[in-house]
C-alpha cells in the first residue's frame, strides 16, 4: 500500500521551518517536517543572537524589511501561545563619530516610512543617563522600545511541540536523499522513509541550495557567513539594559552587546564569509575582533569574564535578501537566504508562506480546535512558596541536578518527556549545563537521566548526536558507569 498523500512536506526544523509548521498546524491539513539533525533547531538557529528586531533596520523596498516589522508583532501572541521566554527590552543605536550621524538618520527614515511609532534620536545625555556603562564617547544615538530578547532554541522547541499536538508528524534524524515529481506529487526520500506530497517548502538554511538541487532547481547558492558570539558572566547581569548596537555596516548589523532574556550578557556576533558551511569553530582572532568592537560601545567589558562560546554560520545568498516563492518546479517552494532578521521576521515569514500556499491550491480549512501544549516549568523562576509545594507534589523536584542554574530533576525529566534525546537537548530546554562551570557539575547527572529515562546504555547517550559519544564501550562490549554527582 503506498504511503498516504500528505499536503506539505517542510524541510528544515530550523526556526523557519519550525514556525511554518507550526503555522500550517492550525489549518485541517496532513504536514511532515523533517530534519537532518539529531533535534529541532540544532543548525543556524541554536547559535542566534536572540533579537527581534525594532523593524527599522531594513529598508523598505526589501523583502526583508515588509516582514521584519510583521514579525515582530507577532512575538507577543506566539509567547503567550507558547509559554517561551521573551521580553521587550529596547535597543540603542549608537553613533561614536560625525560620519555615523547619517546612519542614524536612516534608521529615523525608516521607521517614519514603515509607521513604526516611539523610534526617537536620543542625545548624549539621553544616552549616557539610560545606560551608565556605555562609553562616553557617544555622540548620539537612536532609541528603540520594540527590540525584544528570546531564546530562539526555546521557541523552536516550542513551535515544534504545539505542531506536533496539532497533527504535524516531526522526524528528526532524516536528511533529504531523494525528491522526484511525477503527475501532481512529490516523492521526498529520506534514509529510513519515503513520503508523498503535494507541496514540499525548502526552508533547510544552509542546506537549502543543495535541497533545491536535488528537486533539479537551481539557481543560487548559499554563502557562509559565520558569526562569533560570546557569553559573559551572571554577575554583569546588568552591565546594560538595552541591546546596544553600533551604526550598521553593508554586511552586518556589527557586534551588539546584548543583555539576554537569562540574564547573562552577550557580545557579538563577527560576519566572516567562510567556504566551510558547516565551520562553526571560534578563533582567537574572532575574540580579539569581538572585544575590541564591544569596547568601544561599553568599555569595561573583558574576555575575563567568558563562560562559553560557540558560533553559526548565516545562510546568504546573492542581494542578501530572502528568497520566499514557488519555483518552475510545481508545489516546490523555496524558503532561502533567511539571515538577519530571519528569527524577528519568522512568524511573519510563515504566514506569507501559508498564502503562497493557498494561493497556489492548497485548500486552507481552520481547525475547529487547537491543542493547547502546557509551558514547561523553570523552577528557579517561582516564589519560594511555588518551589516548596512543586517539591512536596513531585520528589524529583527536590534534587538540584544543576546547581549553577538551579535546574531539577524534574525540570530534566519533563524536557526528555517533551523530546530532549541530547546533552545539549537538556541544556537548550532547561539551561543545565549553561551556568559558570558550564556542565562541569551536572553532565553526569543529565547522562544518567537519558539513560534512565530513555532506556538506552550510557554509550548511546550523545552530546549532540553521532559522533559526540561522551562515554564509549569498553573493548569487551560492556558499558562503565559513571561516577553522578549527587543531586541531592
Amino acid at each position: 500500500m503506498p504511503n498516504p498523500l500528505q499536503d506539505v512536506v517542510v524541510i528544515g526544523a530550523g526556526i523557519i521551518g519550525a514556525a511554518i509548521a507550526y503555522e500550517l498546524s492550525r489549518y485541517e491539513l496532513s504536514i511532515t517536517l523533517l530534519e537532518r539533525e539529531v533535534e529541532a533547531g540544532f543548525g543556524t538557529s541554536k547559535a542566534n543572537s536572540g533579537i527581534i528586531h525594532g523593524g527599522h533596520h531594513t529598508d523598505t523596498e526589501t523583502l526583508k524589511g515588509r516582514l521584519e516589522w510583521w514579525g515582530n508583532q507577532l512575538w507577543d501572541p506566539l509567547c503567550e501561545e507558547l509559554g517561551f521566554g521573551f521580553a521587550r527590552v529596547g535597543e540603542l543605536t549608537i553613533a561614536l563619530t560625525e560620519s555615523d550621524l547619517g546612519s542614524l538618520d536612516h534608521l529615523i527614515d525608516n521607521a517614519e516610512e514603515k509607521d513604526i511609532a516611539d523610534v526617537e534620536m536620543w542625545s548624549r545625555e539621553q544616552i549616557c543617563a539610560a545606560e551608565p556603562q556605555v562609553t562616553r564617547g557617544v555622540i548620539a544615538g537612536v532609541f528603540s522600545p520594540h527590540t525584544a530578547v528570546v531564546n530562539p532554541y526555546e521557541a523552536v522547541f516550542g513551535l515544534v511541540e504545539a505542531a506536533v499536538a496539532n497533527a504535524v508528524q516531526f522526524h528528526p534524524n532524516s536528511p533529504v536523499t531523494g525528491l522526484d515529481y511525477s503527475g501532481d506529487t512529490w516523492t521526498v526520500t529520506t534514509p529510513t522513509a519515503t513520503l508523498r506530497s503535494r507541496f514540499v517548502i525548502n526552508s533547510a538554511g544552509l542546506g537549502a541550495a543543495a535541497i533545491a538541487k536535488i528537486a533539479g532547481v537551481d539557481g543560487f547558492e548559499i554563502r557562509g557567513r559565520k558569526g562569533e558570539e560570546y557569553l559573559l558572566d551572571k554577575r554583569l547581569r546588568h552591565l546594560v539594559r538595552h541591546v546596544i548596537y553600533p551604526c550598521p555596516t553593508p554586511v552586518s548589523k556589527g557586534t551588539l552587546v546584548i543583555p539576554t532574556y537569562d540574564g547573562t550578557i552577550m557580545v557579538g556576533p563577527t560576519a566572516e564569509a567562510v567556504d566551510d558551511l558547516n565551520d562553526t569553530t571560534t578563533t582567537t582572532s574572532g575574540e580579539s575582533k569581538v572585544f575590541a568592537e564591544a569596547r568601544r560601545l561599553v568599555p569595561s567589558l573583558s574576555e575575563r569574564d567568558i563562560i562559553a562560546q560557540f558560533a553559526g554560520t548565516r545562510a546568504t545568498i546573492e542581494g542578501d535578501d530572502f528568497m520566499i516563492g514557488p519555483t518552475e518546479a510545481p508545489g516546490f517552494i523555496n524558503v532561502a537566504g533567511i539571515q538577519s532578521p530571519g528569527l524577528t521576521a519568522a512568524p511573519a515569514i510563515a504566514r506569507y508562506v501559508a498564502d503562497i500556499l493557498h494561493r497556489n491550491g492548497l485548500e486552507m480549512t481552520d481547525r475547529s480546535h487547537l491543542n493547547r501544549i502546557e509551558r514547561p516549568v523553570h523552577f528557579a523562576s517561582l516564589t519560594t512558596d511555588a518551589q516548596r509545594d512543586l517539591a512536596a507534589h513531585d520528589r524529583r523536584y527536590r534534587r538540584i541536578v544543576c546547581r549553577c542554574e538551579f535546574v531539577t530533576e524534574g525540570e530534566v525529566c519533563d524536557a526528555i518527556a517533551r523530546g530532549a534525546t541530547t546533552i545539549d537537548g537538556l541544556k537548550f530546554r532547561t539551561r543545565a549545563g549553561m551556568g559558570r562551570c558550564q556542565g562541569g557539575f551536572c553532565a553526569t547527572n543529565c547522562l544518567e537521566l537519558l539513560s534512565s529515562e530513555l532506556g538506552i546504555k550510557l554509550s548511546d547517550v550523545t552530546k549532540r548526536g553521532p559522533g559526540s559519544w561522551l562515554v564509549l564501550d569498553r573493548p569487551d562490549g560492556t558499558t562503565p558507569g559513571v561516577s553522578a554527582q549527587d543531586p541531592s
